[in-house]
């Protein structure tokens, strides 16, 4: 088992019951990450945690550098990441406040850098992708809810917007439509990088308002943040029971679909 990394969304800047060791400035092929990685401990497995818009919450959605995120996690020693995410709630179980372990994505989002492997001098590469998290991740997420005491529901379509703005009425018709059960703006492509680079990753999402036409009531950034507040402890309370639980889960298969001449020509740029 090697090490763990969390990606903090909206609402989880910083892991309270994280004990720091340090922080690391890693610097990337692919430029500069949302912030310093923080080394620590959490429940006797080692963590290191990433805030992905930043400390101080000031990068958007849209300009995330998720491949700098993810190759720095990488470099590092990371193995297996959780990302945690707030979303919005589409269809009718996924209310204000609950807790969700997304099985599928829907990617609508455009113009983001969404591969490690571009042409050129690097491969090509066509990643399997039809199960985009890790099923491994997933059960123990599951399983650590269980422990704290925190409800939280087995699988959901995770849509990914582009942002920063909210979707319109419509926009939630038409993934509602597609089958999207939650939606977000960072879902894609931080999920892709991982698999792209052999990392088991999973998404843990806190549902924080009802998407658009869902309720009578408007959306409100005070709402938003009231649900969120809440909600965020309970995320944490799973991550806390989650963690420990990694300490026998063996790197699986998800970056196997690369290959290794892929993967090898992609970590000869770690140097």
């Amino acid at each position: 088992m090697g090490v763990v990394g969390i990606i903090g969304g909206s609402g989880l800047t910083r892991l309270n019951n994280l004990q720091i060791r340090n922080r690391r400035v890693v610097r990337t092929p692919f430029g500069e990450a949302s912030g310093p990685l923080t080394f620590g401990d959490l429940g006797g497995q080692e963590v290191v945690f990433l805030a992905r818009h930043g400390y101080g919450h000031t990068i958007p959605p849209h300009r995330v550098n998720y491949r700098a995120n993810i190759w720095a996690l990488h470099h590092v020693g990371v193995t297996h990441v959780i990302a945690v995410a707030a979303v919005g709630g589409i269809s009718e179980a996924m209310q204000s406040g609950v807790i969700c372990v997304p099985d599928q994505l829907i990617d609508y989002t455009s113009g983001r850098p969404g591969t490690f492997f571009e042409g050129g001098e690097s491969m090509v590469v066509h990643i399997d992708f039809s199960e985009p998290y890790c099923r491994s991740i997933r059960e123990r997420l599951l399983q650590g809810a269980k422990v704290s005491d925190v409800a939280a529901l087995d699988g959901a379509t995770y849509a990914a917007t582009q942002g920063p703005r909210l979707e319109t009425i419509a926009e939630i018709r038409r993934i509602e439509r597609d089958g999207g059960d939650i939606v977000g703006m960072t879902g894609a492509p931080e999920a892709v990088l991982a698999r792209e680079i052999g990392l088991c990753y999973a998404p843990l999402s806190l549902v924080v308002n009802p998407a658009a036409g869902k309720s009578s009531e408007p959306i409100t950034m005070e709402a938003i943040d009231a649900v969120m507040h809440e909600g965020m402890e309970r995320v944490r309370s799973i991550l806390a029971s989650t963690v420990p639980l990694l300490a026998d889960c063996p790197q699986c298969d998800c970056g196997l679909s690369v290959g290794p001449e892929a993967l090898k020509h992609l970590h000869s740029r770690r140097k």
